[in-house]
Formats: structure tokens, sequence, C-alpha cells
């Protein structure tokens, strides 16, 4: 066939990457290998064209898990616009539902237009103009039109009052009261719209869009990271013999009083209501994504921790005068650890995994020889 691809599946502790192609570090290839980021490279900057001015502001309803309803011309637009608006959060991982091309026959139908309970954290591509009766009472409809030539001056669709969407004859437009809590960056719409008129290449566009977006949600995070890192015991207080301390919990007012002094602001230049958006964010299902996320990192860390504690102290000394119950829980507790680090659920270094492996020799090799046969049988 003349063609190889080498494709990697992600795991779920893989984090998103984006960006542009990769030149593979296979010199003896050729042509030289491309490593794609993903299967399917999206062009932001065309997805985006009609909503530009609106970029920061569909930013925020992703950031904050809002139920949002795309009514596009064809399900080609409509896809693409749903995975574009999921892609911006990026690194932070879409925790949301998520359907880029939605009809009546989906099994779901009944449960997102339901009208009994508040609309999900969904957002949903759709063609037919009957969802936008049927979802009247959604929050946020993005309404977009047939797209332009890619030489023309996109026509920004306008932001509008949700009461002013129709049954079917509503115009494109951008249909929401959110209040953006943070100011727009107008340098950016300069930026690309001139690029337009330049005629720069739409890779180089959609480079510009989505490094803003980064920096956007980078600086949103941030602030995060570093007061969840202070949340992590320090390693003198984890002792071999002791149950690991526990991670402390996350106070929501601490970490907004933290701001002040270590907040987004040290590194995003966009101003804005901070302390607003983080507390809306808090209540969305990305913070509870995040937080399990880290929190379980943090966990299997502390874990690691301990087991190294354990490898570096002196087994001798401590068997002295245990008894037989407690040797045997330490060599079952030794494996449990040793299991999980080997697939890789730990970070544990291999030199640690010997020592522990040694450990657990010696502690047997220790022990009356029917308990051996039971902890090591044949």
């Amino acid at each position: 066939m003349g063609v190889v691809l080498q494709v990697y599946i992600p795991s779920s502790a893989d984090k998103p990457e984006s960006g542009p192609p990769k030149q593979c570090s296979h010199k003896n290839l050729l042509p030289a290998p491309v490593v794609l980021t993903s299967v399917h490279e999206l062009d932001l900057f065309r997805c985006f064209r009609p909503v530009l001015a609106h970029v920061q502001l569909l930013w925020e309803l992703m950031l904050l898990g809002e139920p949002l309803l795309v009514l596009a011309p064809s399900p080609a637009v409509s896809s693409e616009m749903v995975l574009a608006l999921t892609s911006c959060l990026q690194p932070l991982k879409f925790c949301c539902d998520y359907r880029p091309y939605f009809t009546v026959h989906d099994s779901e139908f009944k449960e997102f237009t339901t009208r009994t309970q508040a609309p999900p954290s969904v957002v949903l591509g759709v063609t037919n103009p009957f969802f936008i009766k049927t979802l009247q009472h959604w929050p946020h409809v993005l309404r977009i039109g047939e797209p332009k030539m890619p030489g023309d001056l996109p026509k920004q669709i306008k932001l509008k009052k949700p009461s002013r969407l129709k049954t079917l004859d509503t115009k494109p437009g951008l249909y929401t009261a959110h209040t953006t809590y943070l100011h727009r960056d107008k340098a950016l719409l300069r930026r690309l719209l001139r690029g337009l008129q330049k005629k720069r290449p739409s890779d180089v566009q959609t480079a510009l869009l989505r490094q803003h977006l980064l920096e956007l949600t980078q600086g949103f995070i941030i602030p995060l990271e570093h007061y969840m890192a202070s949340l992590m015991p320090l390693p003198k207080s984890i002792t071999p013999w002791k149950t690991p301390p526990q991670i402390h919990p996350f106070r929501q007012d601490d970490f907004l009083r933290s701001l002040e002094r270590s907040g987004p602001q040290l590194t995003c230049l966009l101003k804005g209501d901070w302390l607003g958006l983080y507390r809306r964010f808090f209540k969305s299902p990305h913070f509870d994504g995040w937080y399990r996320q880290r929190h379980k990192e943090m966990a299997q860390k502390l874990e690691a921790l301990h087991l190294e504690a354990i490898c570096e102290a002196n087994l001798e000394i401590w068997m002295q005068d245990k008894s037989e119950v407690e040797v045997v829980d330490l060599v079952l507790k030794l494996r449990e650890r040793l299991v999980r680090a080997q697939g890789h659920q730990l970070p544990v270094k291999e030199a640690t995994l010997k020592r522990a492996r040694l450990y657990i020799e010696t502690v047997v090799g220790s022990l009356p020889k029917d308990l051996q046969v039971v902890l090591c049988p044949p």
C-alpha cells in the first residue's frame, strides 16, 4: 500500500494536547513521519469565524458547564462547532456531555427536552429548527448561518436576548443572558481580522486563537493547581510504620483568599470578576472532574512516598518486637502496593520496586514454614 500508520490510542490518564503536527524523531525513515496530536485536527479559526467576537463568552459558558444548543445548517458544521467548543478548554479536561450531531431519534431526546427539570450540562449540536421551539427553555442558543467563502471577512453574529428566539425563522445569533465575568480581549480580535485581511494561512490563525484560549485556561487553572499542591502533606510527615497523613480538604473560602497574592492576575492580563468566575466554576462538572483527578493523583503520590519510606527503613529493627500478625499484615500491604505500582497506578521508581520485592522475600523468609507456604504457595 505504501503507507504505514502507527496509532496510539490514548488512555483516560493521558492529558490532551493541542497544536500543529509534530515531526517524528525517526531519522531513518523517508519521508519523515508526522505525528498528529489527534486523528482529526480541527481548523479552530474556521469553526469560530462567525463568533470571533464572542469566543471569550463561549469559553466561559464551556468552563462553567452551561447547557448550550448549537443550531447549524448542516451536520458537518454542527459537529465541528461542538467539537471546537469542547476543545477550547484544553488542557482542562472537558467533563460535560456533548453531542456533535443530535436528532429527534436519539434515545435521550425526551431527557434533554423535558421542562420538568433544569437543562443538563450538555453541548447539543442540531440542524433541525424544531429544536428552537422544543428547547426554548434552554439558557443559551447559538444559531449559525451558512458558512461564507474562506476569503470573506466573517460577518459576526450578534449577541441577542433569549426572549428574541422565534420558532422557525430565528436569525443567526448567540441568544443568551449570560454576562461575561472577564473583559473581552479586543486585541485578539484585531489580530485575527488583520491576519484575515493579509490572507494569513488558516493554520496560523488557528494557532493564534488556540494559544489565546490555552493561556486563558492556564491562567485560570494555575492558581487552583498551586492551592491544590499546598494541600499535600509535607514529606517529613510521612513515616514508614504509620498510616500516611490525609490530604488536607479543599476549602473554597481559603482558595479565594489566596487569590489576592497568587491569583490569575499574575499570569493573565485580562481584568474582570475572577472571584465570581471561580465561585461559579466550583458548581460546574469541570471543577468536580478536575478536583477528583488531582486528588487521585495526589493520593497515589502519597502512597508512593509511603512505600519509598518503608523501603528505606531498617526492616530488621522494626521486626524485632512485632508479632506474626503484624508481619503478615506488612507483607500483604506491600504486595498490594507492588501490584498497583507495577500496573502503573503509582508513580514509583524501579529501584523502589526492587527493594519492595526484596523486603517481601526477607519478611516471608523470617516467618514459620507454615506461614511461608500460605504466603508463597508453590
